[in-house]
C-alpha cells in the first residue's frame, strides 16, 4: 500500500513537471511572436551566416557613418507617407496591385533587395549594378556592361515573375528602393532623349507619328511618315490631351513615378534623389555590404538635362499645358520634396 502511495506521489511530481515545462515552453513562443511583431527586421535575420541584411542595417545601423544618412532618409520615408495620406484623403479612386504592376521592381535576392527602376534617373548605371550584384562574379565592374545589354528583361528577374505569395514575402523582407529626379527635369530630358536624337527613330515612329498627325496644322509628308521632328510645345500637348490618357498608360520614359512605382502601395524603405545620386546611390551599396568593392559609376556628361535648360523648354508653351503638366505631375513633385519651379506662369 505504501509502496503505491509513494509511485502515485512521484507520477504526480512528473506530471507537475511536464505540466510547468509545457506551459513554459508556451509562454516563450508568445513571447517570441509578441517580440517579432514589434521588430519585423529580426525576421530573418538570424539565418544569414552571422550577418545583418540590408534591412537592418537601414533601420538599426551599427556603422557610425550610416547613422545621420539613416535619419535623413527616415525623413524622406515620412515625406511619401504624408503625400499619400493627403492623396487617400482626396481620392475616391482605390485599386489593389497586381502582378503586372511590378515589373519595374527588379529583385537581387542574394542581397535581399528590390530596385523600382524609373528611366530617365540614372536607370541604366543602376540596372548595370544590379547586374553585378545578381551575376554572382559574372561581372565586376557596371561599366563594362553595355547599356543595350542592361536594358535585356531576361538579364534581370522582376517581381511580377514570382507567385502571390512570394511577392508578398520579398515585399515583406527585402530592402525596397528607388530613385526620383525633379519632375519637369526628367520630363524634358525624356523628351531631349526620344524626340531629338535621330538614333531613336522607333520612338520617332511610334510616338512621333502620332504626335504630329494628331496636334500640327500642314504636317508634310515627310513628317507624317518619319515622325522626327517633334516640338516640345507638341509633346506637351500630347500629354495632357484626354486622349492621350484614354489610349492606355503613358510610356515608361514620361510617366509618373507614383505610376511606375507604386510608392502608396509598397512601402519603400530608401528614396533616392539624382541629385544627390552618387552619395545615395554608394550608401545603397553600403548598406549591403558591397561599398568597399563595388561603387556607383561616376556621371559627367555634359549632355545632361538642367534645371536652366528645362526652364528654356517651358518657357516654349503655354501657361495652360504649363499648369496642365503640374496637374499632372502633382504627386511626384509633393511625395519625393520638389517644390513647384520658379520659371512657371501660374498666376
Amino acid at each position: 500500500m505504501k509502496q503505491t502511495l509513494s509511485e502515485l506521489m512521484r507520477m504526480s511530481r512528473i506530471c507537475r513537471m511536464v505540466f510547468a515545462t509545457c506551459l513554459g515552453s508556451f509562454i516563450l513562443v508568445i513571447f517570441y511572436f509578441q517580440i517579432m511583431r514589434r521588430n519585423p527586421f529580426m525576421v530573418d535575420g538570424c539565418c544569414r551566416k552571422g550577418s545583418r541584411n540590408a534591412l537592418q542595417e537601414l533601420y538599426n545601423p551599427t556603422q557610425p557613418e550610416l547613422s545621420g544618412a539613416a535619419v535623413l532618409h527616415q525623413a524622406r520615408r515620412d515625406q511619401v507617407v504624408d503625400a499619400c495620406r493627403v492623396y487617400s484623403a482626396s481620392s475616391r479612386k482605390r485599386r489593389v496591385l497586381t502582378p503586372g504592376d511590378l515589373k519595374h521592381l527588379v529583385v537581387d535576392e542574394d542581397h535581399e533587395l528590390i530596385y523600382c527602376y524609373v528611366p530617365k534617373v540614372a536607370c541604366t548605371n543602376w540596372k548595370r549594378v544590379m547586374m553585378v550584384l545578381t551575376g554572382r562574379g559574372k561581372y565586376s565592374d557596371p561599366m563594362e556592361i553595355p547599356s543595350n545589354e542592361a536594358h535585356v528583361p531576361a538579364n534581370l528577374k522582376t517581381l511580377n515573375q514570382y507567385s502571390i505569395a512570394e511577392i508578398n514575402h520579398r515585399l515583406k523582407n527585402y530592402l525596397k528602393f528607388l530613385f526620383v529626379r525633379e519632375p519637369f527635369e526628367r520630363l524634358v530630358s525624356a523628351y531631349r532623349n526620344k524626340f531629338t536624337l535621330k538614333y531613336n527613330s522607333s520612338f520617332h515612329k511610334r510616338f512621333g507619328t502620332r504626335i504630329i498627325r494628331r496636334y500640327r496644322k500642314n504636317a508634310t509628308q515627310d513628317a507624317l511618315m518619319n515622325g522626327a521632328d517633334v516640338k516640345f510645345k507638341e509633346f506637351a500637348e500630347y500629354l495632357v490631351d484626354p486622349a492621350t490618357q484614354r489610349d492606355g498608360p503613358l510610356n515608361e520614359h514620361w510617366q509618373t513615378v507614383y505610376q511606375l512605382c507604386h510608392p502608396c502601395h509598397i512601402h519603400y524603405d530608401l528614396v533616392g534623389k539624382y541629385e544627390t545620386l552618387e552619395e545615395d546611390a554608394n550608401y545603397v551599396l553600403r548598406l549591403v555590404g558591397v561599398g568597399d568593392s563595388l561603387r556607383f559609376p561616376s556621371y559627367a556628361k555634359s549632355t545632361r538635362t538642367t534645371d536652366a535648360m528645362t526652364a528654356q523648354f517651358f518657357s516654349n508653351i503655354s501657361t495652360q499645358q504649363q499648369f496642365q503638366l503640374s496637374q499632372l505631375y502633382k504627386l511626384d513633385f509633393l511625395m519625393f520634396n520638389y517644390s513647384t519651379p520658379s520659371y512657371l506662369r501660374l498666376d
